[in-house]
């Protein structure tokens, strides 16, 4: 006697709704994700026409000088500073202007790191944000962030951020 074998079929899955449940997935995971974003140095950079460009004398006690050497070494005014020294330097030389035609000058070197220019660039910033802050305290009794714009636009014109940038000359 033979015996026959059933030839049973395997059963499938059902497998349309996947691609739905994975596209679903998708999405929900890319809403509720953050994308950390770069942040770069708000700056206005130079007309391109050279005849647009204001020319303004500057009396040189309205200049701060800052440095940066190919070693990273930070310089303000010829002297060696670190970053908190020149926070300090610029918070009590911005806030010691009477006019805000005030240049901070950072002439930089071609082997300056990234890491160091932004350090100081930071640290001039961090002085700029003190001294507004201060100024809203005192002014108008609120942390800068709570001012109103018309109040933030008086705070900014007391202590613009006047920074000119440049290159090191290469011997």
């Amino acid at each position: 006697m033979r015996f026959r074998r059933r030839h049973r079929d395997i059963p499938e899955l059902n497998t349309t709704s996947t691609a739905d449940i994975s596209f679903m997935l998708l999405v929900f995971f890319l809403v509720t994700s953050s994308m950390d974003s770069d942040k770069g140095l708000g700056r206005k950079m130079a007309p391109l026409d050279e005849q647009q460009q204001e020319q303004v004398d500057v009396n040189r006690n309205n200049v701060l000088q800052i440095r940066l050497d190919e070693r990273d070494s930070l310089f303000c005014d010829d002297q060696p500073v670190t970053l908190t020294q020149l926070q300090q330097q610029v918070e009590s030389f911005v806030a010691a202007q009477q006019t805000d035609r005030y240049i901070i000058a950072v002439q930089t070197d071609r082997a300056t790191s990234y890491d160091a220019y932004f350090e100081m660039q930071n640290a001039v910033v961090a002085a700029h944000r003190v001294l507004r802050e201060k100024m809203a305290q005192q002014k108008f009794g609120r942390p800068f962030s709570q001012c109103s714009e018309e109040q933030r636009e008086v705070i900014r014109r007391r202590y613009p951020q006047r920074i000119s940038e440049g290159m090191g000359s290469e011997e």
